[in-house]
């Protein structure tokens, strides 16, 4: 089985490009947003650590929002205990997926929290600022502060870059994207 990460910048068209690729995708922000709305262990465990913030089920994204932006560590701690639970979930996708030739990891966390093996293959999704702060702005829970909250966990943008086997410069046009994979699925099939 071929494993490729999608890394890139928050907003750069990460989930986009992975889908783009035809294979089995295990979409991380998907997965917490069902935990969110489907786990009552998880709620319970971040009801416990943060109840001031984290009261009701499902959990909504603006409870999450308002904990991240109270306090700089609450983040961490939200990551600590959503991710075991992701982790799982990801370790059911790569069994339920083991005879697929190609799975795809879009996982905004993936060289953070050490899930990548050496043998992935890492994509890097290059997107201009200025086009990632126009789609940002569109999201209904968009915030500056909590974006760089987020940017704050992350590694740096180059250095995920650096690490990458392919870069696909996303101009957010489907036809550009479509032949970056195209190219890249020759180059390792």
């Amino acid at each position: 089985m071929i494993r490729i990460g999608i890394l890139g910048d928050i907003g750069s068209g990460k989930s986009y490009v992975a889908k783009n690729f035809g294979y089995p995708v295990f979409d991380a922000d998907y997965e917490v947003s069902k935990i969110y709305k489907n786990d009552k262990k998880i709620f319970k465990k971040l009801n416990k650590k943060l109840p001031k913030h984290i009261y009701s089920f499902p959990i909504s994204k603006k409870e999450i929002t308002n904990a991240i932006l109270k306090k700089k560590s609450n983040l961490k701690l939200i990551v600590k205990i959503v991710h075991k639970e992701v982790r799982k979930n990801f370790k059911l996708f790569l069994n339920k997926n083991k005879n697929k030739k190609i799975i795809i990891m879009d996982i905004p966390l993936l060289l953070e929290n050490k899930i990548n093996k050496k043998t992935d293959i890492l994509i890097f999704v290059d997107s201009k600022k200025s086009d990632i702060l126009k789609r940002l702005k569109k999201r209904t829970n968009f915030s500056k502060k909590l974006f760089n909250e987020f940017k704050k966990i992350q590694l740096e943008v180059g250095y995920k870059k650096r690490k990458s086997d392919f870069i696909v410069k996303n101009d957010f046009t489907r036809i550009k994207i479509k032949t970056s994979v195209k190219k890249i699925l020759k180059q390792i099939l």
